[in-house]
Protein backbone atom coordinates (compact mmCIF):
# COMPACT_ATOMS: atom_id res chain seq x y z
CA UNK A 1 0.00 0.00 0.00
CA UNK A 2 2.90 2.49 0.89
CA UNK A 3 4.46 1.63 -2.61
CA UNK A 4 0.94 2.57 -4.22
CA UNK A 5 0.60 5.87 -2.27
CA UNK A 6 4.33 7.10 -3.60
CA UNK A 7 3.27 6.96 -6.83
CA UNK A 8 1.55 10.16 -6.18
CA UNK A 9 2.50 13.75 -5.49
CA UNK A 10 2.62 13.70 -1.61
CA UNK A 11 4.25 15.39 1.52
CA UNK A 12 6.58 14.10 3.85
CA UNK A 13 7.06 10.65 4.50
CA UNK A 14 4.60 7.76 4.94
CA UNK A 15 3.94 6.09 8.48
CA UNK A 16 0.77 3.77 8.11
CA UNK A 17 -2.37 3.04 5.77
CA UNK A 18 -5.35 1.60 7.35
CA UNK A 19 -8.61 0.70 6.04
CA UNK A 20 -11.26 3.22 6.37
CA UNK A 21 -14.88 2.61 6.27
CA UNK A 22 -16.90 -0.32 5.30
CA UNK A 23 -17.49 0.60 1.47
CA UNK A 24 -19.78 -2.18 -1.06
CA UNK A 25 -17.60 -0.94 -4.33
CA UNK A 26 -14.32 0.97 -3.54
CA UNK A 27 -11.32 -0.44 -1.22
CA UNK A 28 -10.61 2.98 1.02
CA UNK A 29 -7.67 3.44 3.52
CA UNK A 30 -6.55 6.09 5.32
CA UNK A 31 -2.55 7.16 4.65
CA UNK A 32 -1.07 8.89 7.36
CA UNK A 33 2.80 10.62 7.82
CA UNK A 34 5.31 12.00 9.69
CA UNK A 35 4.51 14.98 11.76
CA UNK A 36 0.50 14.40 11.66
CA UNK A 37 -1.43 12.72 14.12
CA UNK A 38 -4.80 12.82 11.55
CA UNK A 39 -4.81 10.96 8.36
CA UNK A 40 -3.43 13.34 5.77
CA UNK A 41 -4.78 10.89 2.53
CA UNK A 42 -7.77 8.83 1.67
CA UNK A 43 -6.01 5.97 -0.84
CA UNK A 44 -9.26 3.96 -3.01
CA UNK A 45 -9.03 1.05 -5.37
CA UNK A 46 -11.39 1.86 -7.87
CA UNK A 47 -13.94 -0.76 -8.76
CA UNK A 48 -13.92 -1.24 -12.54
CA UNK A 49 -15.91 -4.32 -12.99
CA UNK A 50 -18.54 -1.51 -11.56
CA UNK A 51 -16.77 1.49 -13.11
CA UNK A 52 -15.38 0.26 -16.71
CA UNK A 53 -14.37 3.51 -18.21
CA UNK A 54 -11.89 4.34 -15.28
CA UNK A 55 -10.67 7.32 -17.31
CA UNK A 56 -13.97 8.71 -18.12
CA UNK A 57 -15.10 8.15 -14.05
CA UNK A 58 -11.70 10.20 -13.17
CA UNK A 59 -12.78 12.92 -15.90
CA UNK A 60 -16.19 13.20 -14.53
CA UNK A 61 -15.16 13.93 -10.82
CA UNK A 62 -12.12 16.26 -11.82
CA UNK A 63 -14.91 18.51 -13.83
CA UNK A 64 -17.23 18.34 -10.69
CA UNK A 65 -14.57 19.30 -8.13
CA UNK A 66 -12.81 22.28 -10.19
CA UNK A 67 -16.22 23.96 -11.07
CA UNK A 68 -17.46 23.69 -7.21
CA UNK A 69 -13.90 24.93 -5.86
CA UNK A 70 -14.68 28.07 -8.84
CA UNK A 71 -17.89 28.74 -7.29
CA UNK A 72 -17.03 28.46 -3.71
CA UNK A 73 -13.71 31.17 -4.34
CA UNK A 74 -15.84 33.35 -6.50
CA UNK A 75 -18.48 33.05 -3.31
CA UNK A 76 -15.49 33.69 -1.00
CA UNK A 77 -16.43 30.71 1.20
CA UNK A 78 -13.73 30.31 4.09
CA UNK A 79 -11.89 26.25 4.38
CA UNK A 80 -12.85 25.30 0.78
CA UNK A 81 -10.14 22.44 1.38
CA UNK A 82 -12.98 20.79 3.37
CA UNK A 83 -15.97 21.92 1.72
CA UNK A 84 -15.10 20.29 -1.91
CA UNK A 85 -12.34 17.46 -2.22
CA UNK A 86 -9.63 17.43 -3.68
CA UNK A 87 -7.39 14.95 -5.68
CA UNK A 88 -3.84 14.46 -5.64
CA UNK A 89 -2.33 13.91 -9.60
CA UNK A 90 0.50 11.17 -9.61
CA UNK A 91 3.74 11.60 -10.06
CA UNK A 92 3.59 11.33 -14.00
CA UNK A 93 0.31 14.06 -13.59
CA UNK A 94 -1.91 11.19 -14.36
CA UNK A 95 -5.81 11.08 -12.66
CA UNK A 96 -5.55 7.71 -11.14
CA UNK A 97 -2.47 4.75 -11.28
CA UNK A 98 -2.74 1.62 -12.79
CA UNK A 99 -0.58 -0.78 -11.36
CA UNK A 100 -1.22 -3.63 -14.28
CA UNK A 101 -4.36 -5.06 -12.71
CA UNK A 102 -5.47 -2.57 -10.43
CA UNK A 103 -7.07 1.62 -10.00
CA UNK A 104 -6.11 3.41 -7.70
CA UNK A 105 -6.82 7.31 -6.31
CA UNK A 106 -5.52 9.69 -3.91
CA UNK A 107 -7.44 12.07 -2.19
CA UNK A 108 -6.91 14.96 0.80
CA UNK A 109 -8.31 13.54 3.78
CA UNK A 110 -10.92 16.28 5.39
CA UNK A 111 -10.35 16.16 9.10
CA UNK A 112 -12.72 16.61 12.06
CA UNK A 113 -15.62 15.84 9.75
CA UNK A 114 -18.41 12.79 10.13
CA UNK A 115 -20.74 10.76 8.36
CA UNK A 116 -24.39 9.85 10.26
CA UNK A 117 -26.41 6.99 9.18
CA UNK A 118 -29.26 8.30 10.85
CA UNK A 119 -32.46 8.74 8.79
CA UNK A 120 -34.85 10.87 10.50
CA UNK A 121 -36.52 14.26 9.55
CA UNK A 122 -33.97 16.73 10.94
CA UNK A 123 -31.12 14.67 8.65
CA UNK A 124 -33.49 13.98 5.96
CA UNK A 125 -34.20 18.11 5.09
CA UNK A 126 -30.38 18.73 5.68
CA UNK A 127 -29.49 16.33 2.94
CA UNK A 128 -32.86 17.82 0.47
CA UNK A 129 -30.95 20.90 1.09
CA UNK A 130 -27.18 19.54 0.72
CA UNK A 131 -28.26 17.37 -2.83
CA UNK A 132 -30.26 20.03 -3.99
CA UNK A 133 -27.46 22.93 -3.57
CA UNK A 134 -25.02 20.62 -5.24
CA UNK A 135 -27.01 20.44 -8.39
CA UNK A 136 -27.43 23.82 -8.37
CA UNK A 137 -23.74 24.54 -8.24
CA UNK A 138 -23.91 22.23 -11.10
CA UNK A 139 -26.27 23.80 -13.09
CA UNK A 140 -24.18 26.11 -15.17
CA UNK A 141 -21.28 23.88 -15.90
CA UNK A 142 -19.69 24.21 -19.56
CA UNK A 143 -18.27 20.83 -20.03
CA UNK A 144 -19.58 17.07 -21.08
CA UNK A 145 -19.57 14.59 -18.31
CA UNK A 146 -20.48 11.12 -20.07
CA UNK A 147 -22.59 8.12 -18.09
CA UNK A 148 -19.92 6.19 -15.23
CA UNK A 149 -22.64 3.73 -15.77
CA UNK A 150 -24.25 3.65 -19.10
CA UNK A 151 -28.20 4.00 -18.68
CA UNK A 152 -28.06 3.59 -14.86
CA UNK A 153 -31.36 4.81 -14.19
CA UNK A 154 -32.93 4.31 -17.57
CA UNK A 155 -36.40 2.10 -17.17
CA UNK A 156 -37.26 1.88 -20.49
CA UNK A 157 -33.68 0.01 -20.16
CA UNK A 158 -34.93 -2.13 -16.69
CA UNK A 159 -38.17 -2.96 -18.15
CA UNK A 160 -37.05 -4.43 -21.61
CA UNK A 161 -34.20 -6.42 -19.24
CA UNK A 162 -37.40 -8.05 -17.46
CA UNK A 163 -39.01 -8.47 -20.68
CA UNK A 164 -35.94 -10.93 -21.87
CA UNK A 165 -35.94 -12.56 -18.92
CA UNK A 166 -39.33 -13.50 -19.08
CA UNK A 167 -38.55 -15.08 -22.56
CA UNK A 168 -35.44 -17.33 -21.39
CA UNK A 169 -37.09 -17.94 -17.89
CA UNK A 170 -33.90 -19.36 -17.30
CA UNK A 171 -34.16 -21.57 -14.47
CA UNK A 172 -38.19 -21.65 -14.84
CA UNK A 173 -39.52 -19.18 -12.07
CA UNK A 174 -41.42 -17.46 -14.52
CA UNK A 175 -44.89 -18.94 -13.40
CA UNK A 176 -44.31 -17.97 -9.82
CA UNK A 177 -44.16 -14.22 -10.01
CA UNK A 178 -46.91 -13.87 -12.97
CA UNK A 179 -48.92 -11.26 -10.27
CA UNK A 180 -45.96 -9.03 -9.88
CA UNK A 181 -45.53 -9.23 -13.52
CA UNK A 182 -48.88 -8.06 -14.30
CA UNK A 183 -48.86 -5.35 -12.66
CA UNK A 184 -46.00 -4.30 -13.45
CA UNK A 185 -46.62 -4.13 -16.83
CA UNK A 186 -50.26 -2.16 -15.83
CA UNK A 187 -48.32 0.95 -15.19
CA UNK A 188 -45.39 0.10 -17.22
CA UNK A 189 -46.23 3.15 -19.83
CA UNK A 190 -46.91 5.78 -16.80
CA UNK A 191 -43.92 4.46 -15.02
CA UNK A 192 -41.96 5.57 -18.24
CA UNK A 193 -43.03 9.25 -18.21
CA UNK A 194 -39.34 10.60 -18.03
CA UNK A 195 -37.73 9.12 -20.87
CA UNK A 196 -40.66 10.54 -22.77
CA UNK A 197 -40.21 13.94 -21.51
CA UNK A 198 -37.15 13.93 -22.59
CA UNK A 199 -37.63 12.97 -25.98
CA UNK A 200 -40.22 15.27 -26.29
CA UNK A 201 -37.74 18.59 -25.31
CA UNK A 202 -39.50 19.11 -22.24
CA UNK A 203 -37.34 17.66 -19.39
CA UNK A 204 -33.34 18.52 -19.37
CA UNK A 205 -31.08 16.13 -18.08
CA UNK A 206 -29.07 17.56 -15.16
CA UNK A 207 -25.67 16.39 -13.03
CA UNK A 208 -26.80 14.94 -10.74
CA UNK A 209 -25.31 12.64 -8.18
CA UNK A 210 -27.06 9.55 -8.34
CA UNK A 211 -26.47 7.66 -4.98
CA UNK A 212 -28.16 10.09 -2.61
CA UNK A 213 -28.03 8.91 0.75
CA UNK A 214 -27.54 10.52 4.31
CA UNK A 215 -24.10 8.96 4.99
CA UNK A 216 -22.45 10.40 1.13
CA UNK A 217 -22.23 14.00 3.03
CA UNK A 218 -19.31 15.25 5.13
CA UNK A 219 -20.77 16.89 8.54
CA UNK A 220 -18.09 18.73 11.01
CA UNK A 221 -18.51 18.73 14.59
CA UNK A 222 -21.60 21.18 14.57
CA UNK A 223 -23.26 18.96 12.36
CA UNK A 224 -23.17 21.45 9.10
CA UNK A 225 -23.04 19.96 6.01
CA UNK A 226 -19.06 20.33 4.81
CA UNK A 227 -19.39 18.59 1.32
CA UNK A 228 -20.68 15.84 -1.11
CA UNK A 229 -18.96 12.68 -1.30
CA UNK A 230 -18.62 9.14 -3.18
CA UNK A 231 -18.77 11.66 -6.65
CA UNK A 232 -18.49 8.00 -8.98
CA UNK A 233 -22.14 8.21 -9.90
CA UNK A 234 -21.89 12.21 -11.08
CA UNK A 235 -23.18 12.25 -14.43
CA UNK A 236 -26.28 13.23 -16.57
CA UNK A 237 -29.47 12.14 -15.68
CA UNK A 238 -33.05 13.79 -14.52
CA UNK A 239 -33.67 15.10 -11.39
CA UNK A 240 -35.47 12.63 -10.32
CA UNK A 241 -32.76 10.27 -9.99
CA UNK A 242 -31.33 11.84 -6.85
CA UNK A 243 -35.10 12.89 -5.40
CA UNK A 244 -36.20 9.28 -6.06
CA UNK A 245 -33.44 7.52 -5.07
CA UNK A 246 -33.06 9.60 -1.95
CA UNK A 247 -36.55 8.67 -0.70
CA UNK A 248 -36.77 5.02 -1.84
CA UNK A 249 -34.29 4.00 0.98
CA UNK A 250 -34.81 7.10 3.61
CA UNK A 251 -38.90 6.93 3.30
CA UNK A 252 -38.99 2.92 3.78
CA UNK A 253 -40.72 2.17 6.97
CA UNK A 254 -39.21 -1.31 6.38
CA UNK A 255 -36.31 -3.29 5.03
CA UNK A 256 -35.22 -3.36 1.90
CA UNK A 257 -35.52 -7.08 1.97
CA UNK A 258 -38.42 -6.80 4.89
CA UNK A 259 -40.36 -10.04 4.57
CA UNK A 260 -42.78 -9.05 6.81
CA UNK A 261 -44.91 -6.08 4.65
CA UNK A 262 -46.74 -4.82 7.24
CA UNK A 263 -43.78 -3.09 8.10
CA UNK A 264 -43.35 -0.64 5.12
CA UNK A 265 -44.75 2.18 4.50
CA UNK A 266 -43.94 5.23 3.09
CA UNK A 267 -42.82 7.69 5.80
CA UNK A 268 -44.65 11.12 4.78
CA UNK A 269 -42.55 13.30 7.84
CA UNK A 270 -39.30 12.30 5.76
CA UNK A 271 -40.70 12.74 2.29
CA UNK A 272 -41.65 16.59 3.47
CA UNK A 273 -38.44 16.89 5.52
CA UNK A 274 -36.30 16.12 2.12
CA UNK A 275 -38.59 18.04 -0.19
CA UNK A 276 -38.56 21.67 1.57
CA UNK A 277 -34.82 21.02 1.88
CA UNK A 278 -34.41 20.09 -2.02
CA UNK A 279 -36.64 22.74 -3.33
CA UNK A 280 -34.89 25.57 -1.24
CA UNK A 281 -31.52 24.32 -2.69
CA UNK A 282 -32.96 23.95 -6.23
CA UNK A 283 -34.72 27.20 -6.14
CA UNK A 284 -32.40 28.28 -8.47
CA UNK A 285 -32.75 26.47 -11.65
CA UNK A 286 -35.95 24.00 -10.70
CA UNK A 287 -38.50 23.82 -13.66
CA UNK A 288 -41.86 23.89 -12.84
CA UNK A 289 -42.00 20.31 -14.82
CA UNK A 290 -39.46 18.89 -12.89
CA UNK A 291 -41.01 20.28 -9.55
CA UNK A 292 -44.53 19.05 -10.44
CA UNK A 293 -43.39 15.61 -10.99
CA UNK A 294 -41.21 14.70 -7.67
CA UNK A 295 -44.21 12.85 -6.65
CA UNK A 296 -43.85 10.48 -9.58
CA UNK A 297 -40.10 10.58 -8.78
CA UNK A 298 -40.87 9.20 -5.80
CA UNK A 299 -42.88 6.28 -6.76
CA UNK A 300 -40.27 5.57 -9.27
CA UNK A 301 -37.89 4.14 -7.93
CA UNK A 302 -38.91 1.60 -5.99
CA UNK A 303 -40.97 0.76 -8.96
CA UNK A 304 -37.52 0.57 -10.72
CA UNK A 305 -36.59 -1.14 -8.11
CA UNK A 306 -38.72 -4.08 -8.39
CA UNK A 307 -38.24 -4.64 -11.74
CA UNK A 308 -34.44 -5.09 -11.09
CA UNK A 309 -34.65 -7.68 -8.54
CA UNK A 310 -37.67 -9.42 -10.17
CA UNK A 311 -35.84 -9.40 -13.36
CA UNK A 312 -32.71 -11.24 -11.28
CA UNK A 313 -34.94 -13.79 -9.98
CA UNK A 314 -36.40 -14.73 -12.36
CA UNK A 315 -32.20 -14.94 -14.59
CA UNK A 316 -31.80 -17.33 -11.41
CA UNK A 317 -29.67 -13.85 -8.96
CA UNK A 318 -27.07 -13.80 -11.29
CA UNK A 319 -26.47 -9.95 -10.30
CA UNK A 320 -27.61 -9.66 -6.38
CA UNK A 321 -25.51 -11.11 -3.29
CA UNK A 322 -28.32 -13.21 -1.96
CA UNK A 323 -28.76 -14.76 1.50
CA UNK A 324 -31.27 -17.23 0.44
CA UNK A 325 -32.93 -18.27 -2.78
CA UNK A 326 -35.89 -16.26 -2.13
CA UNK A 327 -33.67 -13.36 -1.32
CA UNK A 328 -34.67 -11.58 -4.94
CA UNK A 329 -38.10 -12.41 -4.66
CA UNK A 330 -38.37 -10.97 -1.09
CA UNK A 331 -36.68 -7.71 -2.32
CA UNK A 332 -39.71 -7.55 -4.98
CA UNK A 333 -42.13 -7.91 -2.49
CA UNK A 334 -41.08 -5.42 -0.19
CA UNK A 335 -40.04 -2.93 -2.95
CA UNK A 336 -43.58 -3.55 -5.07
CA UNK A 337 -45.30 -3.03 -1.43
CA UNK A 338 -43.24 0.61 -0.79
CA UNK A 339 -44.14 1.58 -4.32
CA UNK A 340 -47.74 0.74 -3.69
CA UNK A 341 -47.37 3.04 -0.69
CA UNK A 342 -46.09 5.92 -2.25
CA UNK A 343 -48.95 5.58 -5.03
CA UNK A 344 -51.38 6.05 -2.36
CA UNK A 345 -49.99 8.90 -1.31
CA UNK A 346 -49.27 10.40 -4.14
CA UNK A 347 -51.73 12.95 -3.56
CA UNK A 348 -50.62 14.12 -0.21
CA UNK A 349 -46.93 14.62 -1.97
CA UNK A 350 -48.49 16.99 -4.16
CA UNK A 351 -50.46 19.30 -2.15
CA UNK A 352 -47.65 19.37 -0.05
CA UNK A 353 -45.77 20.68 -3.13
CA UNK A 354 -48.36 23.25 -3.87
CA UNK A 355 -48.39 24.55 -0.14
CA UNK A 356 -44.66 25.08 -0.31
CA UNK A 357 -45.39 27.77 -2.91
Amino acid sequence: MKDIVLKFKIENAITDVKPLGEGLINDTFKVYVEGEEKPKYVLQRINNAIFQDVELLQDNIEKVTEHIRKKLTENNVDDIDRKVLRFIRTNDDEKFYFDGEKYWRLMAFISDSYTYQTVNPEYSYTAGKAFGEFQSMLSDIDVTLGETIPSFHNLELRLKQLEEAVEKDAVGRVKEVKYYLDEIEKRAEDMCLGERLYREGKLPKRICHCDTKVNNMLFDKEGNVLCVIDLDTVMPSFIFSDFGDFLRSAANTGAEDDKNLDNIDFNMEIFKAFTKGYLEGTKSFLLPIEKENLPYAAKLFPYMQTVRFLADYINGDTYYKIQYPEHNLDRTKAQWRLFECAEKKESEMRDFILSLR
